[in-house]
């Protein structure tokens, strides 16, 4: 790794320049290498001592920028006599928890989550029925989870939540779009946080779903299924649009108000669908 050199200017707020700080400068040597995967996935950073004096800053300004990539998931510090800073590749569970954690800090409501996954889930499942190797890619793999969900216990509902999520997944990775499949992947990954967090809840309170809604759910995910199998990108849309407005408001009216990745938000008390 070469040190920085000259050092970049960042446009401030009313026309300002600054510039960034030793520590943002050597974080941003770090990412870049980690991005690249000069510095692979699971690998350690040269010694901590061998980096101060390659980067020649000083030992605050070097730990300052650990911080850094620490905070963004990129490295994890660990102490002691096999100390030694891991290296971790990005990956969509990163990019969801920091844009859970921006939506949180800007107080973003959960139904504003809800409401962007029915505008962008269905477009994304229509590309799974347009793509020409579903029949071996995609659909095997959907029909495996229905007959899983069919065989899960009634009194299971995190069981249940869990292949419910793991469908709506094995449509989004298989909509043949990466960048798709990471957006819409990171705002799935929040939204089945908070729909696992219901129905742990749900049945850690002795309640169990009407057995309708839980077949109701099958059903639609068989349709679905089926539409993706025929080709039909039109009423996968439509299917997955009327699937998405029927159980999110379930989610929405059993959570806290505000998307919460860290559990600082009660719950509501549950609706009358869920009650035993």
């Amino acid at each position: 790794m070469a040190p920085p050199s000259e050092s970049p200017v960042a446009v401030a707020r009313r026309g300002q320049f600054t510039q960034p700080s030793i520590a943002e400068m050597v974080a941003d040597a770090i990412r870049a290498q980690i991005v690249a995967g000069t510095l692979p996935d699971g690998s350690l950073l040269p010694k901590q001592d061998q980096l101060i004096d390659e980067f020649q800053v000083s030992r605050p300004s070097f730990r300052e920028a650990l911080r850094i990539l620490e905070s963004e998931g990129l490295v994890s510090v660990r102490r002691g006599n096999v100390g030694g800073a891991q290296v971790h590749a990005p990956t969509p569970d990163n990019a969801a928890r920091t844009l859970g954690l921006v939506l949180q800090a800007r107080n973003v409501a959960l139904d504003d989550l809800a409401a962007a996954l029915a505008v962008i889930e269905p477009a994304c499942a229509a590309h799974c029925a347009q793509r020409s190797d579903r029949m071996t890619e995609l659909v095997p793999q959907l029909r495996e989870l229905n007959i899983r969900c069919r065989a899960v216990d009634l009194q299971d509902m995190a069981g249940a939540a869990l292949i419910f999520e793991e469908f709506h997944h094995a449509i989004i990775n298989g909509c043949g779009n990466t960048t798709l499949v990471i957006v819409i992947g990171a705002l799935e990954s929040l939204w089945a946080l908070h729909k696992q967090a219901w129905a742990t809840y749900a049945e850690d309170a002795g309640a169990t779903p009407a057995p309708r809604l839980r077949a109701s759910v099958i059903d639609a995910h068989e349709k679905i299924t089926d539409a993706i199998e025929a080709g039909d990108a039109a009423r996968v849309h439509q299917l997955v649009a009327a699937h998405l407005a029927t159980v999110s408001p379930m989610v929405i009216k059993n959570q806290a108000p505000r998307i919460d990745i860290i559990g600082a938000e009660p719950r509501f008390p549950l609706v009358a669908e869920f009650r035993s």
